[in-house]
């Protein structure tokens, strides 16, 4: 995928989060550290269905971009989700398993990112 491709859908997948209310939205720019990923943007809810709410606008709001998903897990999850599009990893959270894995400790060489 392009690099203006890959910022488009961040973009995308920032602002579904944003009209979900999603809290605490942060994008990481992994590229420099691992070959995982190009960008992890993470978010939490308040409750399960904002969860939900927030996982559907991303997939949306992805497609739309023409950016397909290559995985996922947790869909329909109560606590998190994780949407893979290989070089966008969007991290769902509730707001005890986001303090609980806590990504920005773990990526902590990584660039916060603001669009």
């Amino acid at each position: 995928m392009s690099r203006e491709k890959i910022l488009q859908g961040v973009k995308a997948a920032v602002e579904a989060l944003e009209d979900k209310k999603a809290e605490n939205v942060v994008v990481l720019y992994i590229g420099k550290i691992t070959t995982i990923a190009d960008y992890f943007v993470i978010a939490n809810a308040k409750n399960p269905n904002q969860l939900q709410a927030m996982a559907d606008a991303v997939q949306e709001a992805m497609f739309k971009a023409g950016i397909n998903r290559t995985g996922g897990e947790g869909i329909g999850n109560k606590n998190w989700v994780l949407l893979d599009y290989n070089d966008i990893v969007v991290h769902l959270f509730d707001e005890k398993s986001r303090e609980f894995y806590d990504l920005e400790r773990i990526w902590a060489d990584a660039e916060k990112t603001e669009l």
